[in-house]
C-alpha cells in the first residue's frame, strides 16, 4: 500500500510541478486581424502534450486570452512589432 502511495505522490510532483497543461490550450486559433486589441503576447513552445508551439494574446479591454494562428501574416507583424521571436 505505502509503495502505491509514494509512486502516486511522486506521479503528482513531476506533472504538477510543471505548471503545464496535459494538452493544448488552444484549440481554436483566431485569423481575423486583432492586432490593435492585443495588449500583451506569450508564446508557449511545443512540448510533449502539444506538438505545435502556441500564441496566446491578452486583449487590452476585457483581458481576454485569445489564441492566434501562428501562420497568419498579421500575426508575424504583431510577434515582430513586439520584439518576440
Amino acid at each position: 500500500m505505502s509503495t502505491i502511495v509514494v509512486a502516486l505522490l511522486v506521479f503528482l510532483t513531476i506533472h504538477g510541478a510543471s505548471g503545464i497543461s496535459p494538452r493544448c490550450q488552444c484549440l481554436f486559433k483566431e485569423k481575423r486581424p486583432i492586432g490593435r486589441f492585443i495588449s500583451t503576447v506569450e508564446i508557449y513552445p511545443a512540448n510533449s502534450y502539444c506538438k505545435s508551439a502556441e500564441i496566446i494574446a491578452t486583449l487590452k479591454k476585457e483581458g481576454q486570452k485569445i489564441c492566434l494562428d501562428p501562420n497568419a501574416p498579421w500575426v508575424k507583424q504583431v510577434l515582430k512589432s513586439k520584439k518576440i521571436t
